[in-house]
Order: C-alpha cells, then structure tokens, then sequence
C-alpha cells in the first residue's frame, strides 16, 4: 500500500509538472500567472535594493537625511535608490511605479532596462513616463508577440482604434486625433497589408468618410466598397480625387472662419463636419510615370498629398499612407511629404536603408530594431513618432474576410459627403462579402 501511494504521489508531481511545461509553451498567460508572476515579484522584492545600486540608479542622500542616518539612527548611510509607489501585477507581467530621487531622470532607467531584464529574469522592461518625477516600469514575463492576443472589451474614445499589441503587453492605438498623418513600410508579405486591414476594421465602425486609393485596379481595398465614400484605382482618378479633397479642405477651412475658431473639434457638434481618413496603398505608384506626358498628373498628386498633410489635420481630414519603400528615389516632393507624416511603422524591409527612410528622423535607435525583424514573424513592426520614442508591436492576423463583413455590417454609417459622390464606389446588391466591386461610371474631371 506504501508503495502504491508513492508511485501515486510520484506520479501526480510528474503530471503536475508536465503540465506546467506545456502550459509554459501552449499557454503562458496562465504559466505567468501560476508560477512566472509571484517568482518575479519575489525576486524584486528581495532584489530591489542591490540591483538598483549595481546598475547605477541610486543617488547619493542628501544632507539632512544622511545627518539623520548618521546621529539619530546610528547606522551607515546609503545611496537612495527610485522609491517604490507601487507595485502591479498584470496577466502579461509586472507593472512598478517608481519615485525618481533628485538627480535620475527616466533616461537614466532607459538605458538601464536591458541589465534590469536580466537581474530580474524577464523578457523585458520598458519605462515610460507617467509624470514629471514618476515612471513606470513594465516587465513582460514572456514573448506577448509569439502569438498575438488582443484584450477583450477595450473601450476607446474619439478618432482612436487598437490596432495592435505592444511589446510590454499594452495596446497600440491609432489615434489620429494625437498622430493626424502616418506612413507604414514594409516588404512584401510583412504585414503591411494586414496592419492596414485591422485600420479599416476599426475605422470602418467610427463616424468617418473612409477614402481609398489603391492604385493596383484596387485588388486590395474593392472589397471593402460597402464601407468607402470614394475609391481610386487608377493615378488618373486619384489625381481627381484629391483635388477634390483639396477643395473640401479649404471649404472646411471657411466653416472655420466663420465660426472663428482654429479646429474642426472646436466647432459645435451640429456644424461639425465629418472626419476622412485618405488610406493610401502603394503611395510609390502614384509618383512614378512612365512617359513625359505623365509629368503634370504626378505634380498635381504630390501637390495635393503635400498641401493635404500640412494643413488638413486642423480640418478633419488624415492620410494613412502605405508603400513598400519611400525615399528621394521617387523624386521631387517625397522627403517633403514625408517629413509631414509623424507617425511611422516599419515592418520587416529588405534593407537598411528603407528603416532608415522610415524612422531615421523620427526615431535614430529604432532602425536597428526594424532591420533585425525575422521573415517568420508577419505583423511585427517598429512604431514611431516624432517624441522621439519607439515601440515593437505585432498586428493580429485578420482575414480580408472580417474586415468585409464589418465593413458590410457598418455601411449604415457611410456619410453623406456629395463632393466625394462621384467617386463612390458601386456595389451590387447581390455583392459577395469578399471579391472585386465595381466603381460607379463618372465623367473625368480634369
């Protein structure tokens, strides 16, 4: 019977254990949660102190409290290290809120995180400002990008929409009301066209005007005719359209005028006008001509993608522009319009080179980042914007399938702009949710 119960109990540690091997390898979330997360918080907790000290993040005390140390306590004074405020555990890793002493600035704990994953044995920290004199650190207790899940139940506010997951677990916004104009790099199945799909999807449920140019006959964005206001296929078209979206910027500029305010979200919400996101893919077809009688179509489209990304943000209108490569290259106007598109995210590139044209003014450490990305991870990216700060982030896969049945589902809320009626694309009411639509017939405007 002794033996019995042995071979009992020495078979329930060993399933006990497998168990937690395969959930370590199948099911993190809940191996963090069972073993990572009250190893690590032990860790820190014990750890603190001297890990702090070696990395270089303690300061020297200042007079009055090395006295105190001195003649009322009797006993050694030592450096002081950032007060800890709080300390938080999440389904993904550990959250620290830290008091900087006199002397450290969030830099100084920047630098340091790579030396504090390791002390602390996890995948990583990352430190973010909270406010002046407090930062936060937020440790991954494991790869949150290896496969991708995004939080149930998130709740935005305005012209924001989750597109991603960051590196530390949280969750990337699109938030065009904080970044108006963006650019996305990557190459041919990196996950650029994935990234853009989970844009519509959640655009697609917002009070926007959703613009297309997709100047690939639109293999792309005609599927998700149920949801656009207008859709360009062609240079011809898209020179067309944006002319058109010139002249509705500077009529909104009027409506701001003669309300004597300087922002659309100034205005009351009766005479507010809708806001367009312009989605551009392949911006690099839309500067390239062919023959010398191409010259004047493509003036006209940079002129207008220019004049649209340094004055429209005040009006409501937002250029989220994709392309494969975006450098001098494609001649005359592209580092200017670059220039105007703070937000930037690189996926995986053929070159150095192309991060560089994607992040090197905005974000010098991140091209390294954005070079090493791994052909096996499609979705991961380096994201950017002119702070000066950079995170990875890797998009959920999503089929063109989804982001057609939502675009179906919200057709409803297609605003009612007339200037861009003639470039609103047909869609059959026998339509299948996934395939080509057809554009409308429509005079050209020259």
């Amino acid at each position: 019977m002794t033996d019995l119960s042995m071979v009992l109990e020495a078979g329930g540690a060993l399933a006990g254990v497998g168990g937690l091997g395969y959930a370590k390898v199948r099911a993190p979330r809940v191996y963090w949660s069972l073993v990572g997360l009250p190893v690590t918080w032990g860790r820190f907790t014990l750890s603190y102190r001297s890990t702090m000290d070696v990395c270089g993040l303690t300061v020297q005390p200042s007079r009055l409290r090395a006295f105190i140390a001195r003649n009322v306590a009797r006993r050694e004074v030592l450096p002081v290290p950032p007060k800890v405020r709080r300390v938080r555990g999440t389904s993904t890793g550990l959250r620290v809120t830290l008091r900087l002493p006199a002397g450290l600035e969030p830099a100084d704990l920047m630098a340091a995180s790579e030396r504090l994953r390791h002390a602390w044995g996890v995948h990583s920290v990352t430190v973010a400002e909270t406010k002046p004199g407090f930062v936060e650190l937020r440790m991954t207790g494991y790869d949150v990008l290896r496969r991708v899940r995004m939080p149930h139940g998130i709740s935005l506010e305005g012209l924001a929409v989750p597109v991603a997951l960051r590196e530390d677990g949280t969750i990337f916004v699109r938030d065009y009301r904080k970044v108006p104009m963006a650019l996305t790099l990557g190459a041919n199945t990196s996950g650029k066209s994935v990234f853009q799909r989970n844009l519509i999807k959640g655009l697609a449920k917002l009070p926007v005007a959703l613009v297309g140019i997709d100047c690939k006959r639109g293999v792309e964005q005609s599927a998700y005719a149920p949801r656009l206001s207008a859709l360009a296929t062609s240079p011809d078209d898209a020179a067309s359209l944006l002319d058109v979206l010139v002249a509705e910027m500077e009529d909104r500029f009027d409506l701001l005028s003669l309300h004597g305010v300087s922002d659309v979200w100034e205005l009351p919400e009766r005479s507010r006008p809708v806001p367009v996101v312009v989605l551009v893919d392949e911006v690099a077809e839309l500067f390239l001509i062919s023959s010398r009688k191409d010259e004047e179509r493509r003036e006209r489209i940079v002129t207008a993608l220019i004049r649209l990304a340094q004055m429209a943000r005040a009006v409501g209108i937002h250029l989220e522009i994709c392309g494969q490569r975006f450098g001098s290259e494609l001649g005359k106007g592209a580092t200017m319009l670059r220039a105007q598109l703070t937000g930037r995210v690189v996926h995986r590139v053929n070159d150095k080179q192309t991060a560089e044209m994607g992040l090197a003014d905005v974000a010098p450490d991140a091209v390294v980042a954005a070079s090493l990305i791994p052909a096996e991870r499609p979705g991961t990216a380096v994201a950017a914007d002119s702070s000066g700060g950079w995170v990875k982030i890797r998009t959920p896969h999503t089929s063109r399938d989804e982001v057609v049945a939502v675009c179906r589902q919200f057709a409803h809320l297609v605003p009612d702009l007339p200037a861009l009626d003639p470039y609103r694309p047909y869609v059959p009411a026998e339509a299948p949710e996934s395939g080509p639509s057809l554009v409308k017939p429509r005079p050209v405007t020259e």
